[in-house]
């Protein structure tokens, strides 16, 4: 299957062949969204916790005693109703163990996505991304108009330190490596941008 690989002015530049087993398989919706769940669920830090009256430290002596006071009774001050107290529905943190895709279902679920993307023009292929020094943001939005999107995801096989500083204070652009991609982004990002180091890398790991 041939593609056509721009230049950063956007004009033709030369073809590449892509592998139809990443490029070219049906969607599997089911698969997908397993792979898209997990993704997020392991995402979330899962370290929300808070301290119930028993976690609370300090409060075990009586604030005054019981009677002759003319105030209410009182046990604790670390009781919910008091300042510094604990919760009374206290959301305790529990340690959750990350659900797993296998690498079968994982590489599957991405190669559908990737066929997704390119069966809906969403792709487009460079043969590199080169960003001057100092990098700048106005060099991104050039390639961006250059290329007719108003917003790409750009997927790079090997960290980009100048083009990272460049998408830094765009919120018209993205940055994503092959290995550790965020499936979820990768379904709804506008226009996908690529260069040829990443076809080649798509190829070996998910073919």
């Amino acid at each position: 299957m041939k593609f056509a690989v721009l230049d950063q002015q956007g004009e033709n530049l030369s073809e590449i062949t892509l592998n139809e087993k990443v490029f070219a398989q049906s969607f599997n919706e089911d698969l997908v969204h397993q792979l898209v769940s997990i993704y997020i669920a392991n995402s979330h830090p899962k370290t929300k916790g808070q301290k119930n009256r028993s976690s609370v430290r300090g409060g075990g002596k009586k604030p005054w005693k019981q009677k002759g006071t003319g105030r209410a009774r009182a046990g604790t001050s670390r009781s919910p109703i008091w300042r510094g107290g604990g919760m009374t529905f206290a959301n305790v943190f529990t340690t959750i163990n990350k659900k797993v895709i296998n690498k079968k279902m994982y590489r599957s679920a991405m190669r559908s996505i990737w066929s997704k993307v390119l069966k809906e023009e969403r792709l487009i292929a460079l043969s590199d991304v080169t960003i001057d020094t100092p990098p700048k943001s106005s060099q991104v939005n050039n390639i961006l108009k250059n290329l007719g999107v108003k917003s790409a995801l750009f997927v790079l096989a090997q960290p980009d330190n100048n083009l990272s500083l460049a998408v830094n204070n765009l919120n018209s652009a993205e940055i994503e490596m092959v290995q550790g991609i965020n499936p979820s982004k990768l379904l709804n990002a506008q226009t996908v941008i690529v260069t040829s180091n990443t076809i080649d890398s798509l190829t070996k790991s998910l073919n």
